[in-house]
């Protein structure tokens, strides 16, 4: 498989699951706002970390001035300004689906063509009513679950599918990350200094990994929530389990061989993997646990460049 083949295909899975990542965190956060009306402080710190989430606070500052909701919201959903703007990877997923026509089934070309066309065909985004807002995060969130079933059930499980599952699994194991990351920054800096119950089910609901959480622990402990996910072994959202997973996928291309331009990119997964499975979050003070997960962040994007120095890929992430 040619590089700049196996470059689209990554690109398309890492974009495709950024979109439905910041489609989902965007409508969490119009819930949640409608829930928590009368508490506006709460909410205001709660759109400031999901603007760092899905972009950057100080970008939107320089674009917008003061926090409105209205304009939050097109800075995360069409703002040209935001690489991660839900407009602008849904443009980056079509454009590396065009490219790969001959690679990747027909049906996944088409929905994702779908949903491109359609945020094309709106007018402006600030006369958006917020049912319009709502009805397009929700059409982003069915494209990608129709999306991941087309890819699971129609394609061979050969190169571009596997190439198509790393991108997945690491831009999964970044947002949660990144997630983790944010919100132990914004609870450095709030009245408590510290993670507390509300952070921690915050960050559940983020990643969609509330009701998972429920089932399998009956305590809202934050530090609980955190080691979850960190480590959990099968929720699928959980760092470990998308790293085990990008390894268990490199292992079946390099058909179980360890070669002289592979080495590195196994060492940098197996020391993620150690640093995941080690860590009790119940052990680490705040600090301890902030540079932590800052430091599992940074070696989640080190591995991503390394995997595209290893397979000749195009770094060509704008919003990195």
């Amino acid at each position: 498989m040619l590089s700049r083949v196996a470059d689209a295909l990554y690109w398309m899975a890492r974009n495709g699951e950024r979109t439905e990542n910041n489609a989902h965190i965007l409508q969490v956060q119009l819930v949640k706002m409608l829930e928590e009306s009368g508490r506006e402080s709460v909410n205001y710190q709660d759109w400031q970390t999901v603007i760092d989430i899905c972009g950057s606070k100080s970008a939107y500052e320089d674009d917008y001035g003061n926090l409105r909701v209205r304009k939050a919201v097109d800075y995360i959903g069409f703002s040209n300004r935001n690489p991660n703007a839900l407009t602008n990877t849904l443009s980056y997923v079509r454009e590396n689906a065009r490219m790969t026509r001959d690679v990747i089934p027909n049906e996944l070309w088409e929905v994702w063509n779908d949903l491109y066309l359609h945020s094309q065909s709106k007018g402006p985004h600030t006369e958006f009513s917020f049912q319009d807002i709502h009805s397009f995060l929700q059409h982003i969130k069915t494209t990608s679950m129709t999306s991941t079933g087309i890819i699971d059930s129609m394609m061979s499980r050969d190169l571009p599918y596997h190439f198509m599952k790393i991108g997945q699994w690491l831009e999964r194991a970044e947002k949660t990350a990144l997630i983790m990351k944010v919100m132990l920054q914004k609870a450095k800096f709030s009245d408590c200094q510290s993670f507390s119950e509300y952070d921690g089910q915050f960050a559940l609901r983020l990643v969609n990994g509330y009701q998972d959480y429920s089932k399998k622990f009956r305590l809202k402990d934050p530090a609980l929530i955190l080691q979850f996910l960190i480590s959990d072994r099968t929720f699928p959202r959980s760092i470990y389990y998308c790293i085990e997973h990008v390894k268990e996928v490199i292992w079946k291309i390099e058909s179980e061989k360890v070669a002289h331009y592979s080495w590195r990119m196994y060492a940098a997964l197996d020391e993620l993997i150690a640093s995941v499975e080690a860590v009790c979050v119940q052990q680490l003070s705040f600090e301890e646990l902030e540079m932590f997960i800052a430091d599992i962040l940074n070696q989640c994007i080190e591995f991503g460049k390394i995997f595209s120095t290893t397979y000749y890929l195009i770094e060509a992430d704008a919003s990195r």
